[in-house]
């Protein structure tokens, strides 16, 4: 499951990325309401945890927004005021829930997995190429009856891949994607987990590879009995 987490405290930011992560989750971070808004855009989360005070467009406004473009991923609001009418202001935005300042990691995880099981027709989402699938709930990508379970690095990678065979994705962009924004890791480190998923989506079979185009980025493609390298 991927999400979204936008909060303006860094450190709070950080605490919540560590959280959800720890918890099996895709996650990724941003500290203001104009990038909240450009990563939810596309769509391609399946839930957004908002700060609603936040520099650029407050999450009220991002979600709004969201909601008026037919945007309905799943979302949850945090914020250090308890009064009942920010509460319905943000019920009215959209957000399907609605947790105040200080709180645990047991509620705000628990609010979360309710807020997910709560989504329209659930049910894991599959990505699929040239036979190849990626489960998005399970980490498993699987080919010809053959399966290779994936690390959360290998699957985040592979997922955005996946999500744009044929396309060209560079290594920041594969770095903003899978380690955030303002992550410190170097570009080296995507060759190491990338050369780990080669081996596992070779030993299932799968006719499709990660190719590296130098000086450009990373395309997943299919292949034609060799290997691409």
């Amino acid at each position: 499951m991927r999400l979204l987490i936008a909060e303006d405290d860094p450190r709070l930011l950080k605490s919540l990325l560590h959280i959800f992560k720890a918890n099996g989750y895709a996650v990724d971070g941003v500290e203001n309401g104009t990038d909240a808004y450009d990563y939810a855009a596309g769509g391609e989360y399946d839930g957004l945890v908002l700060d609603i005070m936040m520099p650029g467009m407050d999450g009220l406004h991002v979600l709004s927004r969201l909601r008026a473009e037919g945007v309905k991923t799943p979302a949850l609001f945090l914020t250090a005021r308890a009064e009942v009418s920010q509460r319905v202001e943000g019920l009215d935005a959209g957000a399907d829930d609605y947790l105040p300042k200080p709180f645990s990691t047991e509620e705000l995880l628990a609010r979360v997995r309710a807020m997910l099981r709560r989504r329209e027709n659930f049910a894991p989402e599959l990505l699929t190429f040239a036979g190849a699938t990626l489960n998005c709930s399970t980490f498993v990508f699987s080919y010809g009856g053959k399966s290779e379970t994936l690390s959360g690095k290998e699957f985040q990678i592979l997922e955005v891949l996946m999500r744009d065979p044929g396309v060209i994705v560079s290594a920041d962009t594969l770095l903003t994607r899978v380690w955030g924004y303002d992550a410190e890791v170097e570009s080296g480190v995507i060759w190491v987990h990338i050369s780990n998923l080669r081996r596992k989506m070779e030993a299932t079979g799968a006719r499709i590879a990660i190719r590296f185009v130098r000086g450009v980025g990373y395309v997943l493609e299919e292949v034609d009995g060799g290997k691409k390298a």
